[in-house]
C-alpha cells in the first residue's frame, strides 16, 4: 500500500498508509532503523459502546497537508458513529519526537464519551526480539525500548497530561494477535509490563459536548536512553506541545519559501506541486547527508528488499533539484556524505546505507569466469557533474576545495581509465540496473562528468588535467555518435556490446533513459540526432490509455501488467520518464508557445498525485493507482527539475524578447 503524508526532519521519519495508519518509523536516521517493520499501528475510536479501526470502511478520509508545511491536515467522518475528526500530525523541527493532535467533534448534538486508542506494534532495529514495554508511573506514559533505542508514548488535553488508560502485552505469539483488541470494548487491561515480542495501545477520554470539540495531543518520544526520553518528555510538558506543534509549522513554511524563485509563471496547481514536493523531498533525506531513494517498507514483499538506501544516480539528481532551489546546506551534506561513501580508486559501487555502509546487491563481482567491477558508471560520473552545478551556483570554494581530490580528480581519472579503445567507457550496469554494456545514459553522463572535471581543473590550476578532462569529452562525444547511433533506422541505441572483434552489436529498444544525449553529453536539444531520438522515444513509449504518461522502455516488466497490447501499452508509466519529456520541450524552446508544450506533461503529474501530493515511483496504466515505492524521491526531484528550468526558460525567453521588441520613442 502507497505510503502517503510522511512527516520528518531529518533524524526522524514517519510514513502513513492511504488509510491513516502509521506504518514505518524511521530513528535515528532516515532510512534506518525501521522500527515498525512494515506493521500497522493502529488506530480507533470507541463513543457510547461502538468502536471503529481506522481503516474501516465506515470512515471517509481526506490526507492532506497543511499548506508549504510537513504538518498534516487530515479529516476523519464516520458517520454511524457521529464523529468528526481532524488530526495534524508533525516530526518536531529540531527534537526526536512525533506528534498527533487529534481534535473530535460531535456531529449528533448531544454529550459523548469519547475514546481515542493508539496502537504501538514495534519491531525495534527491525527485530521484535527482546522488546520490553513498561508502564511508567513517573511519566504516566508507556515507553518500549531495547538496546539503544527507547520510544515514549505520552499525551495531553485540555485539562491534564498523562495517558487515561494502557494495555501490554504480546503479539503473534501463538494465538495472540496484539493489545489492540482489548481497545474495542473501550477498556484496557493495565498490565504493567511485558518482555519479548511485544506491543502497547494507550487510550484518552474525551468529553465532547454537543456539537463541540475536544481534542489529545499524543506524541512519541525517541531517544537512545530511557533517562533521555524522559528529558525530553519533561520539555514537551514545560513547552507544551501546541507550542511545538506550532513552531513546527512556522519552521516548514519559512523552510520552503526560503529562497525568492519567481515561480509566478507555473499555473497555481502546478506551483502547489513544486512546493509540496520539495518538501516531501526534505522527509527522505538525513541529517548525515544520505538521500534515500524511498521509505515504504511494502515493497520488501515483492523481492525481500527496499529501496531505503542511497543510490549515488539518485542522490547526484535530487541534489540537482535541491541546487536549483537554492537550499544549499542539503546539496553540501551529499557531497560530504559521498565523499565518505567513494572507492579509494574514483569510483561508487551499487548503494549504500544511511550511514554510509556499503548496501545490499545484485550486481556480481564476477561473471562467466571472469572479474568484472560491479557498478554502474553513470553513478560516479552523476556525482562529479552534480558537484559542478552546485559550485557554478552558489562559487563555495572553501566547500569544493576539500572535495577536490575525492570528487572530482580521481573520479574523472578512473573514468578516463575505465574505457575501451574507442574511447567509451567499458561495460557496467545500466541506471534501471538490469543489463551490462555500453549504455547511451552512461555514455552521455560520463561525458558531462568530464567536461565537469575540466572546468575545476582550470579552475584549480592544473591546465594539462583540464585538458586531457576536456580531450576526454569530446572523444567520447565522437564516440557516441559514431558507435552508437544506427544510420539506418535513425535513432540512438540503448546500449552497445562489445563484441570479440572489436565492434559491437546494438541493443535499439526505445528507452526513455536516452534523454541524457541533451541533458548530460552536452548535445543540442535541436541536433538532428536528439530530435529523431526523442521523436522516437514519444512515438513509442507513450502509455495509450487514459491515464497516459511515458513507459521506460518497451516491453518494460518490472511490476508489468498482464497485458497483450504492448504496443498501446510498453510499460507502466513512470514520472521521471514523463518529466524528461517536458525537459526536452523546455531545453529546446525558443519562443512561449513552444515553452508552454511541457505544460500538459507537468498537469499530468499534478493528476497523479492525491490529495496530500505524493507522486509514486510509476502508476498503474489502466487505473492509474501508484505501483511500487511512494513516494519515491527520484520522482518529486525530477518534478522540481523541471519546474525550475520552465520558469528560468520562461525568464530567458521573455527577456530575449524585450531586447528585440524597439521600446516606446520618448514623448
Amino acid at each position: 500500500m502507497a505510503r502517503d503524508i510522511p512527516v520528518g526532519n531529518g533524524s526522524l521519519l514517519i510514513t502513513f498508509d492511504r488509510t491513516y495508519r502509521v506504518r514505518d518509523i524511521y530513528y535515528p536516521n532516515v532510512g534506518r532503523h525501521d522500527h515498525t517493520g512494515g506493521h500497522a499501528q493502529q488506530f480507533g475510536v470507541w463513543a457510547d459502546g461502538q468502536f471503529a479501526w481506522i481503516d474501516h470502511e465506515s470512515w471517509h478520509r481526506e490526507l492532506r497537508y497543511r499548506t508549504d508545511t510537513l504538518v498534516t491536515d487530515v479529516r476523519l467522518v464516520n458517520e454511524k458513529l457521529g464523529l468528526e475528526l481532524t488530526c495534524n500530525d508533525a516530526v518536531d523541527f529540531h527534537e526526536a519526537v512525533y506528534f498527533r493532535r487529534c481534535e473530535v467533534r460531535d456531529l449528533l448534538g448531544k454529550p459523548r464519551d469519547v475514546r481515542v486508542f493508539f496502537h504501538v506494534d514495534l519491531s525495534i532495529k527491525g527485530s521484535a526480539v527482546g522488546d520490553t514495554a513498561n508502564y511508567d508511573p513517573q511519566t504516566n506514559a508507556v515507553v518500549l525500548y531495547k538496546e539503544d533505542a527507547y520510544f515514549l508514548i505520552n499525551a495531553c488535553d485540555q485539562h491534564k497530561c498523562g495517558i487515561d488508560h494502557w494495555a501490554i502485552g504480546t503479539k503473534r505469539i501463538g494465538d495472540a494477535e496484539g493489545t489492540w483488541r482489548d481497545a474495542e470494548d473501550g477498556q484496557l487491561g493495565r498490565n504493567a509490563i511485558s518482555q519479548g515480542s511485544v506491543d502497547a495501545t494507550v487510550g484518552f477520554n474525551l468529553q465532547v459536548q454537543p456539537n463541540q470539540e475536544a481534542y489529545v495531543i499524543s506524541w512519541i518520544a525517541c531517544g537512545s536512553s530511557y533517562e533521555q526520553v524522559k528529558k525530553l518528555n519533561r520539555r514537551i510538558w514545560d513547552k507544551s506541545p501546541d507550542r511545538m506543534l506550532a513552531r513546527t509549522e512556522a519552521y516548514w513554511r519559512l523552510w520552503a519559501r526560503k529562497e525568492p524563485l519567481d515561480t509566478s509563471p507555473l499555473p497555481e496547481h502546478i506551483r502547489d506541486l513544486f512546493y509540496r514536493s520539495m518538501l516531501i523531498l526534505r522527509t527522505q533525506i538525513d541529517n548525515g547527508g544520505a538521500i534515500i531513494a524511498a521509505n515504504d517498507s511494502d515493497i520488501t514483499q515483492f523481492g525481500g528488499d527496499h529501496y531505503s538506501y542511497c543510490w549515488m544516480r539518485d542522490g547526484a539528481l535530487v541534489t540537482h533539484a535541491l541546487i536549483l532551489a537554492g537550499q544549499s546546506e542539503l546539496s553540501r551534506n551529499f557531497f560530504r556524505f559521498a565523499a565518505r561513501c567513494i572507492d579509494e580508486d574514483g569510483y561508487f559501487l551499487h548503494k549504500y546505507t544511511p550511514r554510509g555502509e556499503l548496501a545490499s546487491s545484485w550486481h556480481p563481482w564476477m561473471l562467466g569466469g571472469h572479474q568484472v567491477l560491479p557498478i554502474q558508471q553513470d553513478e560516479t560520473a552523476l556525482v562529479l557533474w552534480a558537484l559542478r552545478r552546485h559550485f557554478e551556483a552558489f562559487r563555495d570554494v572553501e566547500f569544493i576545495k576539500g572535495l577536490y581530490s575525492p570528487l572530482v580528480a580521481r573520479p574523472a581519472e578512473w573514468l578516463l581509465d575505465y574505457r575501451d579503445h574507442h574511447g567509451l567507457p567499458k561495460p557496467s550496469w545500466d541506471l534501471w540496473e538490469e543489463r551490462r554494456g555500453v549504455h547511451t545514459f552512461t555514455v552521455a553522463a560520463t561525458i558531462g562528468a568530464l567536461e565537469a572535471a575540466a572546468l575545476f581543473a582550470r579552475d584549480f590550476g592544473e591546465p594539462d588535467r583540464a585538458s586531457k578532462f576536456k580531450e576526454g569529452a569530446e572523444r567520447m562525444r565522437g564516440a557516441l555518435r559514431r558507435y552508437l547511433w544506427h544510420e539506418e533506422q535513425q535513432r540512438f541505441a540503448r546500449m552497445a556490446i562489445p563484441l570479440e572483434d572489436g565492434t559491437y552489436r546494438l541493443d535499439l529498444t526505445a528507452d526513455s533513459a536516452n534523454y541524457a544525449l541533451f541533458a548530460f553529453a552536452g548535445l543540442e536539444p535541436h541536433d538532428e540526432m536528439v530530435s529523431a531520438e526523442m521523436d522516437r522515444i514519444r512515438e513509442r513509449l507513450w502509455v495509450q490509455t487514459e491515464v497516459g504518461g511515458f513507459a521506460r522502455y518497451e516491453h518494460d516488466y518490472y511490476h508489468q501488467i498482464e497485458s497483450n497490447d504492448i504496443q498501446r501499452v510498453p510499460g507502466n508509466p513512470w514520472v521521471i520518464c514523463t518529466l524528461w519529456q517536458a525537459q526536452y520541450f523546455i531545453a529546446r524552446a525558443r519562443t512561449m508557445p513552444e515553452l508552454r508544450r511541457a505544460l500538459p506533461l507537468l498537469e499530468w503529474t499534478v493528476h497523479r498525485t492525491g490529495l496530500s501530493g505524493v507522486l509514486a515511483e510509476q502508476f498503474h496504466p489502466y487505473t492509474g493507482k501508484p505501483m511500487s515505492v511512494s513516494p519515491l524521491t527520484w520522482s518529486h526531484a525530477t518534478y522540481v527539475i523541471a519546474c525550475a528550468e520552465y520558469v528560468r526558460k520562461f525568464e530567458q525567453i521573455r527577456s530575449a524578447e524585450r531586447r528585440a521588441t524597439p521600446s516606446e520613442p520618448g514623448i
